[in-house]
């Protein structure tokens, strides 16, 4: 069997793996936006704390899916390389 095929299928497998981790920012940014309307919805005087702590969850969560996805992109060439 060729090294390299194996090791190019290896790395089009890693790539997808990786990318898989978008989907955990996706559903992250889902939770903390849920969570945070409905804490607004129940006390509206906290509106100010609830959001800027809102955004500073979205921004964790946002860069965990860009990580995942240069990763993925960084598989895929260090393949075609």
């Amino acid at each position: 069997m060729n090294s390299k095929l194996l090791f190019d299928g290896m790395l089009a497998i890693g790539a997808g793996l990786a990318a898989i981790g978008c989907l955990g920012g996706g559903i992250g940014i889902g939770a903390v936006t849920g969570k945070a309307v409905e804490a607004i919805g129940r006390q509206p005087e906290s509106r100010g704390a609830v959001t800027s702590t809102m955004f500073i969850g979205l921004a964790f969560a946002e860069v965990t899916s860009l990580y995942a996805l240069l990763i993925s992109i960084l598989l895929l060439f260090l393949k075609w390389q």
